[in-house]
Parts: structure tokens; sequence; C-alpha cells
């Protein structure tokens, strides 16, 4: 078997043993295509005695050690006994438009190889991928036949001694709410753990994830053995579908934190889109009364559109307990100040193609922008089927949606461009002031953008003034830029913002969605220092756990030129203030913040003597 120069695949076959030696291994290297100085991930596949695994190094790190492949199907096992009757490659070449995430033009470019597999229960396909940033696999099972998978092999055997930030994973609501647990692998509990599980390796970062989710599969997770492995757990005791079938993607991002970060792989590894038109589709930032005073009636809606016309915010969600009495007069007096109304609905009443279509129908009557579709709780294949209904359903009527109490989204704002935001997440409804509430810990808002937020966007409601938090003033209004949402809802009362002029001088009217995103510093679950592009600014988010500091920020990324650098950031006093500076590429910001503080940095080109970005 040859080499391809594009795909840079090497292949080493041993030969036939003497008698009484152990049986032949077949072994494959596959590496990225291109060239890099910097060391990049290969995949180091192996059939050894009937099985397969799967390897991952990073230079002279191991990332994975060897981790078994296969599945189980109703037809027999084909995770033994196995044999690779065929090979293949190919190069792929992806450049594709998103409306939300960490930037809206992707181009992704990758190693394909296919092995044919032969086993007692049958054949099927296992697709490698492997690109400058991660490595991917999927089963392929190419027939017309229904196929019925009982379990699959596939594991993860990280190093026991790796750093990991894992999510315990509640089985019984499938929320994705729960709070990240940081310790080596070896001491974390043998329990079942949702995507994305990050790990620290030696000099390398590893995220593992799921990409390509769709009716044909539920969604699965990790679930740590007593060994220190990570097993494969599928949604369902079985996941049947009508062949050919493809599974989801299997993958992993592999690099410095850098490279993790700005990845794109969970949307690379998406199907295209299914909305050809998607000039309706319009990412921005709302108003949100539900957390600070209820849902209320027409009047107090009223005043929440009122508030995202003076931020320049693009909507007003309207959460539960709406009154279909008067939500058409509310989309008029919105839409007469340019403001989107948003509707909470219960999953319940999606259920059905009638249910959403006299539903759906309804509201794009109204004139209403998005539904936040809340209650999922589940990643079974019934309720993966059910998304590709209700994003079709939703599509037909140039509706948006936000999902809540759901699970993480994998890939889906590619394919479905109409998905603005998950919340999957435990956010701000959980700082919302009460009697014997404590704050999140600190390090939960400094791992979400190394974790969750690489899955997709995340509606954590950010910018709370009045929660009950342990962020500085200057560290909460950092939120609005270290954390991604198409739809970014904040939910803090007029009252309050009003109260922090400074906020809302860099809140009106601030992206959500970005052109580009680099990692400037960080270091999960102490600090994050990301910057955002959107047009020609840029804006910076910078927070850090601990005692009051300096925080750095490098601005190699900006394009030459003077630049006007508006820092919102921690005063003496603790209330907001803002500084101005004249700066350039080669500088670096060096911000003051306070204990758990940060700053927001927005950054513009204008002429010398201006003192505020337009």
């Amino acid at each position: 078997m040859g080499t391809a120069a594009a795909l840079a695949v090497g292949v080493a076959l041993v030969g036939l043993p003497a008698v009484g030696q152990p049986a032949p291994v077949t072994s494959w290297t596959l590496t990225a295509p291109g060239t890099s100085l910097a060391p990049t991930p290969e995949a180091h596949i192996a059939l050894e005695q009937g099985k397969l695994t799967l390897s991952v190094t990073r230079g002279a790190t191991t990332v994975l050690e060897p981790s078994a492949l296969g599945v189980e199907t109703e037809n027999g096992d084909l995770t033994r006994g196995l044999k690779v009757t065929g090979f293949s490659q190919r190069p792929v070449h992806d450049e594709y438009p998103t409306i939300t995430g960490k930037r809206l033009r992707h181009t992704y470019d990758a190693a394909e190889t296919t092995l044919n597999v032969k086993g007692p229960g049958g054949t099927f396909d296992v697709v490698f991928r492997v690109s400058r940033d991660g490595v991917a696999y999927r089963y392929v099972f190419d027939t017309p036949k229904w196929v019925t998978v009982i379990r699959e092999a596939s594991e993860y055997a990280v190093p026991p001694a790796a750093d990991s930030f894992l999510l315990p994973f509640d089985n019984g609501r499938s929320d994705y709410e729960s709070i990240h647990v940081h310790k080596p692998v070896a001491q974390q509990d043998p329990v079942e753990y949702g995507y994305p599980a990050l790990f620290h390796v030696g000099d390398t970062w590893l995220s593992v994830l799921e990409s390509d989710l769709n009716g044909s599969y539920a969604g699965s997770r990790l679930t740590l053995t007593p060994q220190h492995r990570f097993q494969l757990t599928l949604g369902d005791p079985a996941e049947v579908a009508k062949g050919p079938l493809s599974t989801p993607w299997r993958a992993m991002i592999v690099g410095d934190l850098a490279t993790v970060t700005q990845s794109d792989l969970s949307t690379d590894l998406a199907s295209p889109s299914k909305i050809a038109d998607t000039s309706w589709i319009k990412p921005g930032a709302g108003a949100w009364s539900w957390w600070s005073e209820g849902t209320g009636d027409l009047a107090l809606q009223e005043k929440y559109v009122d508030l995202a016309a003076k931020e320049g915010w693009a909507y007003n969600l309207v959460d539960a307990s709406w009154n279909a009495a008067w939500v058409p007069d509310l989309v008029a007096y919105a839409k007469a100040r340019n403001i989107g109304i948003w509707l909470w609905a219960d999953a319940k009443i999606t259920d059905t193609d009638s249910e959403r279509e006299k539903n759906f129908k309804q509201y794009a009557d109204w004139g209403v922008a998005g539904l936040k579709i809340d209650f999922v709780e589940s990643e079974r294949q019934d309720r993966t089927r059910w998304y590709d209904a209700v994003l079709a359903a939703a599509a037909k009527y140039h509706l948006m949606v936000n999902f809540h109490g759901a699970p993480i989204p994998r890939g889906i704002q590619r394919t479905w461009p109409n998905v603005m935001s998950v919340e999957a997440v435990r956010g701000a409804e959980g700082t919302k002031p009460k009697p014997g509430r404590e704050p999140f810990p600190i390090d939960h808002y400094l791992t979400l953008p190394f974790t969750r937020n690489l899955s997709g966007s995340m509606d954590f409601t950010p910018v709370t003034f009045t929660g009950v938090r342990p962020t500085s003033d200057g560290g909460e209004l950092a939120l609005s830029v270290l954390f991604e949402s198409g739809v970014q809802h904040f939910a803090d009362s007029v009252a309050s913002y009003d109260a922090h002029p400074a906020a809302e001088r860099l809140l009106k009217g601030i992206p959500t969605a970005w052109d580009d995103t680099q990692l400037l510093a960080g270091d999960p679950g102490k600090l994050a220092v990301l910057a955002r592009r959107s047009g020609a600014q840029w804006y910076v988010g910078a927070l850090a756990a601990g005692p009051a500091t300096r925080l750095d920020a490098p601005l190699g990324f900006l394009p030459p030129g003077d630049w006007l650098a508006e820092v919102y950031g921690d005063g003496a006093d603790g209330k907001l203030q803002v500084t101005t500076q004249r700066v350039t590429s080669g500088n670096t910001l060096t911000v003051p913040v306070a204990a758990n503080g940060g700053f927001t940095a927005r950054l513009c080109l204008v002429p010398t003597g201006a003192s505020a970005c337009p």
C-alpha cells in the first residue's frame, strides 16, 4: 500500500510470524496534510490479534494510549476477530460559513483514511480524519438494511496521570448543568461524564467531544472505568437506524491550549446547512425580564423592550407565563422600536407534526422572531429525531431557536443555523438572589471557555450585577465577551443597568457573532483572556481567580496602525471605571483588577484626538 503525499499517511505491515510466534500486527500512522513548525497530532491504528486500537501522539507526548475500536450489532460482535480487507485515502478540504460561533468563515483540511473491516458479525468501515487540530473517527455501515448497534467498544485511554476537567453527567435530566470536577484522571470518580472532557497531558491539551449527531443515533457520554479508561456509553440500550448508517464522529481536539480553545472541529465535522436561505437569521443581544422581575404583563414587557432599544440590543425574551392576549400588541410595540420578540415554549407543545405546525404558524403570524424551547432533558434517539423535526418546522416559519434544559450542541449550529444558542450550563439562573444562596466557585466561570463553550453557543445569561456571584464588577462585565452565544441575554434589571453607566457604554450594541477569536492567555479554572473581532473592532475579555492582581493582554493580533483602547475595569472604589489609551500591535495592555476580577477592552482604529470608539 503506497503513501499519498497529500495525506502523509504512513503504512507499516508486519509479515507472517514464525511458528509459535504471536499473530501479526498491522499498523498505520496517519498525519495531517501539509507541514507545520509546531507539532501536530498523529493517529496510530493497530490491528493486533483481531482487535483494532487507536492511539494519538503529539510530538513526543502520548495523548491517548491504545484505545479499543469496534461495535457490536444485533448481527454479531465486531470488536474482535477482525480483519482489514481494504484501505483508501482522500484529502478533505471544506470551506463553509456559520452564523454563530468563534468565527463566521471556516476552512477545514484533513487527511481521511477508510479501513474496510470484516468480523464474525459482518462488515463495516472505520473512517478516520486527522487535521492539524485534531483526530476523529466514525463507524459506517454501507448497507440499505436496518442496523441495530448494541454497544460501541470505543474508548479513550487518557494517561491516568493527566490533569482533567470533567462534567458529571445527570442521566435523569441530560441538561449538562453540573459543575466540572478538576482532578488527575486517576483521582476522578468512576462515573458517567459529559462532553467536552478536557485533559492536560504533558505539553498537550486534549478535548474529547462528539459531532454530527442526528436522528439516526442518540447522544453518548463517557463512563470512567475503575481501570481509568473512558468507555463510550450509548444513550439508548440500542441505536436502530435504516442504513446506510454513519455514527456520530468521535472527536479529539489536540494541541496547545490556544489550538484547543480556537478550534472549529465541532462544526468542521458536522453536516452542511439544511437551510438554503439564512438571511432571516440574525444573532444579537437581548433583554430578559424573568431573572430580575419575572414575566409580568404587557407593561413590564414593554419596559424591557425599551431597555433593549436603549442599549442597541436586537431582542427581548418573554419567558414562561406570557399571555396570548397581549403578545401581538407586544410584538407590534417592539417592531416599532426595531426589537424582535422571543417567546418561551415548553418542549411538550412541539412533540408532533400537528402541534408544531399549529403553534409555529401562530407564532410566525404574530411576528415572533424566535423560541426558547425548554425542558428538552434528553439526548436519546427519539429526541435527536425530534430535534430534526423541530428545527425543520422552525425554519419553515423563520423562527430562530434557543434550547434550554437541553444537552450540549454537537455541531448542530452548522447543520441548523437557526439554532442561536443552547443552555446546557449551570448559568446565571443559579445566581438569582435568594436566602441562603452561595455564589458559584470562581473556577466554574473560568473552566467554561475551555470546556462547554467549545461545543457551541452557551446561553449563560451573563452580566447580572445584582446576582449572587464571586466576580468583581469588572469580571462580571467581561463575561459578555468571554462567553460566546449567538443570542446573548443580559438578565439584570433596568434599574441595575441604569446604575452601571460604564457597563451600558460597552454593552450598547455589543456583538454576539464574531469574525475571529484568539486566546491571549489561559489556565482553565484560573485565568482566561480572549480577544474577539467583529468587523474592524476587537474586544478583549479577561477574568482571573484569586486576589487582586494585574492582567496582561498582548496585542499582537491587531493589524498595523494606531488603535484606541477603551478599557472597562475595576476601579479603586470597587466600581467600574473606563480609561482610554493609544496602543499598537507591539503593546501589551496591563490592567489592575480586583479579587476575582477582570476587564473588557474595546479596540478601534479612530483618528488622532478621538476619545471613544464609535
